[in-house]
């Protein structure tokens, strides 16, 4: 070889873009791995709920919010990601975290279970099941820990560690009777599977008629069952879980139900906060020699947006990106692949011409002097009914018009005026974003299917494909 072609093909090799090493033979590129893998899901954090809470998170502290960054708008890489479930167009919390958590999509309603099976159907869900993350990692001898602000028998969390033909059947009474055939409810799941850390809501599920809503048998106590087997600890309020031994596994139950919204905790709150749960999460996890893999869900983002109070979603959103730079700060770069995104979105609008630092709360504020909309700067802008309206709304909810529109509600408790009447806002169909930084993040770009994000978690882990 020529002293001439050889100083080219070195030359060629340096320049060489990402996408093209990307193509290369496996044994031909050195990437780096990740030891760590925290998957931090917004439910319904939306790009319009990502914008919002940048802009209410800033004006908290009295700036103009629309400079603002959150924590994960940080991170390097970034792609959208495609939602779709494989019988909805707009899809739900179950089908999606399966499509997360399984590498494949499937339908609505249904967890941990193949497209092929029909909700709500015991037989076709025990005989398609799929894979689950959250036992490949035990099995691989990592750590693994579930934190949430909902039920830890939601559709979300329990995508993790269970399967199911019908995200409801939280608990054995949630099951019919003429599907009893052998199916689990999720909550004795997740006191079967293996895991380090659990942190959530959800105690009702977890017990018989006497602390719960369980039904085969009154006294069930599954975490005492867990407990046992697994020489655990239960703890059911902060104070609790910051004295629990570090070096045993934790199952934390913080409320019957869902954990209580952001805007209505009390300064004395008894439960820890998604910050306290991802410290203490992260804290325990890493003592693991063999790595970790951890899934945080801010899942109220959700619930205050299918209600209607926007308030209320961008305050658990400001928490949510909270826990997110803890995690930042507290993990290794090096070794820890952190990627944030939503399963889904939500029918919610950033809409009219509000001037710039308008509270995002509020009225709708023109610029001042701008056209036959403009104003003093201070005076809300009238609709053609001759009312204000707010810049945050929805296509549907609980929110909408019926008879004539009154003057709208503002503040972090207001209902937001939607347009159709629903019982329960709906989600939305569109893309949702995914961010990453770590080992592995730079697979996190354009535009990808959701159960691509399985694929992105097993490569950077330097799992087969």
């Amino acid at each position: 070889m020529t002293r001439t072609l050889l100083t080219a093909l070195l030359l060629t090799s340096v320049a060489m873009p990402a996408f093209a090493r990307d193509a290369l033979p496996a044994d031909r590129v050195e990437e780096p791995r990740a030891k760590n893998v925290i998957l931090f899901i917004g439910d319904g954090m939306g790009i319009a709920t990502i914008t919002a809470a940048r802009i209410y998170e800033a004006q908290k502290r009295g700036e103009t919010g629309e400079e603002n960054v959150l924590s994960f708008e940080r991170f390097p890489n970034v792609a959208l990601v495609k939602t779709y479930n494989t019988n909805a167009q707009v899809p739900d919390s179950a089908g999606t975290a399966t499509a997360m958590h399984s590498g494949k999509k499937t339908r609505i309603g249904v967890l941990g279970i193949g497209p092929e099976a029909e909700k709500g159907v015991c037989k076709d869900a025990l005989a398609h099941p799929l894979p689950l993350l959250g036992e490949e990692v035990k099995q691989r001898g990592l750590a693994l820990g579930i934190v949430t602000t909902t039920r830890i028998t939601h559709a979300t969390p329990a995508s993790v560690y269970s399967r199911s033909a019908d995200r409801d059947w939280e608990a054995d009474s949630n099951i019919p009777a003429d599907q009893q055939q052998g199916c689990k409810d999720i909550a004795l799941q997740l006191a079967e599977a293996q895991f380090d850390l659990a942190l959530g809501g959800g105690t009702a599920m977890f017990y018989g008629k006497t602390q719960g809503g369980r039904r085969s048998d009154p006294a069930a106590d599954l975490p005492a069952a867990w407990a046992a087997k697994n020489g655990g600890v239960v703890v059911k309020d902060a104070a609790a879980l910051w004295a629990a031994p570090m070096d045993k596994p934790v199952l934390g139950l913080f409320n019957p139900s869902h954990m209580t919204f952001m805007a209505d905790r009390k300064p004395d709150s008894a439960e820890p906060t998604l910050t306290d749960m991802t410290a203490q999460a992260i804290a325990r996890l890493k003592a693991d020699p063999d790595g970790f893999y951890l899934m945080v869900e801010g899942g109220r983002i959700d619930h205050a947006h299918h209600a209607g109070q926007a308030g209320y979603a961008l305050e658990e959103a400001v928490e949510f990106a909270r826990a997110v730079q803890w995690a930042v700060d507290h993990t290794d770069p090096a070794d820890t692949l952190i990627m944030v995104t939503a399963d889904h979105s939500h029918v919610f609008t950033i809409a009219g011409y509000p001037q710039r630092g308008n509270d995002i709360l509020g009225l709708v504020v023109p610029p001042a002097g701008r056209g036959e909309d403009g104003g003093d700067g201070n005076s809300p802008v009238l609709a053609a009914d001759g009312k204000p309206y707010t810049t945050l709304g929805y296509a549907n909810g609980p929110g909408a018009l019926r008879g004539e529109r009154g003057v709208p509600s503002t503040g972090i408790a207001a209902i937001q005026q939607s347009t159709v009447p629903t019982g329960a806002e709906t989600h939305g169909g569109e893309d949702v974003a995914l961010f990453a930084t770590g080992p592995g993040a730079e697979r996190a770009r354009g535009v990808i299917e959701q159960n691509l994000i399985y694929n992105i978690i097993r490569k950077a882990l330097g799992w087969e494909e």
